[in-house]
């Protein structure tokens, strides 16, 4: 076996590695770059469990971030059991060829209750006071103490929101050499997610994200020469790349406009009833999985869908077989954005019955993916100060509303999750290792196996 790192730098395409990443580029003009061609849909979770499984969602299972739980009608996301993935994973695969292999698995989703030898994962604490704490899961349960002593808490709040910054990024790295010091694993699976926020936040041209694209140049370097210095293989890969949008969809005040989603009203607020809705969508980035409660419906749907403008693809149950999504967890309709467009999950027609949660960063509640949570609300006269109030709230003891984020979708400069214009904007995969492969692109299915093929 030979010690391979897999460093995922999200958002990392050809377009990028240029003159803001000065290390990235000298580093692959003497390795070969292999275009990735991804499956549908092209967001995190789902990229991440094909890279991991070598089959396509409609085999593992991960269809988006989140879906429709039939069995409990709600909808979630970003949940994080390895058990549902439901295809092998290559640590399993790889100690059926060695039975001493060791795997890593440091951020990469879906990492808490798998069989990896040691995995680190965010999972904040909930007092019953209403706070969230930063904090993360290990395996084993003692890494998380002696991690957060070396290094300090888990930046959460850097992690994702407003907040964002490299110390997320910057942390993981620096995780990722203590548990090589302590462990050795022989694969280890870095997330380095940085560049996936300004991507969506502020632009997708290399300028407009020169000094992200520049701090994740320098952790990317740390990380190699640290690894190489171990006589390790290094594969840096990405997941998606990010296209520019300006288009925000809302297909759910599309069919509560037409009396086909269920409201529960709390306190004068609006909250989305999947159980009771005769229709709703599910919308994570340039895709929305559309689910029917009542199939007399179909009809009714597929034309509000075919007149909607922004929308590129419908894939029913045919369309659903052919990109690799036909799984019971799939809506009934898959939705695919035209590039320059996006799905929002907002269902209320008026501002005033917007849930409170809609304007925190709350990725648990909200029934769909929110890039929204990435912005301060630009309406707010002092946003800082009533940050600091909110903050002296929490510190005091009193219960308190972080309610700083915007209800303005126009604000999103990025997204992705449909197929990538053109090798150069989409995701990439990086190695030095010599006679590995002939190919210059590969399918995402194709990446499982050429890991092992590193591995043995």
């Amino acid at each position: 076996m030979k010690k391979t790192i897999v460093i995922n730098v999200v958002g990392l395409t050809p377009s990028l590695i240029g003159e803001f990443t000065p290390f990235l580029a000298d580093w692959s003009a003497n390795a070969k770059t292999l275009s990735i061609v991804p499956e549908l849909p092209a967001v995190t979770c789902s990229a991440q469990s094909t890279y991991l499984t070598g089959v396509p969602p409609s085999t593992h299972g991960i269809v988006a971030n989140g879906w429709y739980f039939k069995d409990e009608c709600e909808i979630k996301f970003w949940r994080q059991s390895n058990k549902l993935v439901q295809a092998p994973k290559i640590w399993e695969t790889a100690r059926r060829q060695d039975s001493t292999f060791s795997c890593a698995n440091l951020f990469w989703w879906y990492n808490m209750y798998s069989s990896v030898d040691v995995a680190v994962t965010p999972r904040p604490m909930y007092p019953a006071d209403g706070r969230k704490i930063p904090d993360i899961y290990t395996c084993p349960l003692a890494l998380r103490f002696e991690l957060q002593e070396e290094l300090g808490q888990f930046p959460l709040f850097e992690f994702w929101g407003p907040r964002t910054s490299i110390r997320a990024s910057q942390w993981i790295a620096d995780c990722a050499k203590l548990v090589e010091a302590k462990s050795n694993p022989d694969l280890t699976l870095i997330y380095l997610p940085h560049l996936d926020y300004n991507l969506q936040r502020t632009g997708t041209a290399a300028s407009d994200v020169a000094r992200d694209l520049q701090e994740i140049d320098g952790v990317c370097q740390d990380l190699i020469e640290f690894y190489e210095k171990r006589d390790a293989q290094i594969i840096v890969l990405s997941e998606y790349g990010i296209t520019p949008v300006n288009r925000p969809i809302a297909l759910n005040r599309l069919f509560f406009e037409e009396g086909l989603i269920s409201i529960r009203e709390e306190m004068g607020r609006y909250l989305l009833d999947a159980g009771t809705s005769a229709a709703f969508a599910v919308a994570d980035h340039q895709i929305a999985h559309v689910y029917l409660n009542d199939p007399e419906k179909l009809t009714t749907v597929r034309k509000i869908l075919e007149s909607t403008e922004g929308i590129a693809e419908i894939l029913d149950t045919e369309g659903k077989k052919g990109a690799h999504l036909d799984h019971p967890r799939s809506g009934d309709f898959v939705v695919i954005a035209k590039p320059d467009a996006w799905f929002t999950y907002y269902y209320w027609l008026n501002d005033t019955n917007a849930p409170d949660f809609a304007r925190t960063v709350d990725i648990h509640r909200k029934p769909g993916y929110d890039p929204v949570e990435l912005f301060i609300d630009p309406s707010l006269p002092l946003p800082h100060l009533k940050a600091a109030w909110i903050l002296l709230k929490k510190q005091l003891g009193f219960r308190y509303l972080m309610d700083l984020i915007p209800l303005t979708p126009e604000l999103v400069k990025g997204s992705h999750g449909g197929l990538p214009p053109s090798p150069a904007e989409g995701p990439l995969l990086i190695t030095r290792q010599s006679g590995i492969t002939d190919q210059s692109s590969l399918a995402a299915t194709e990446v499982h196996d050429l890991i092992l093929k590193h591995i043995f």
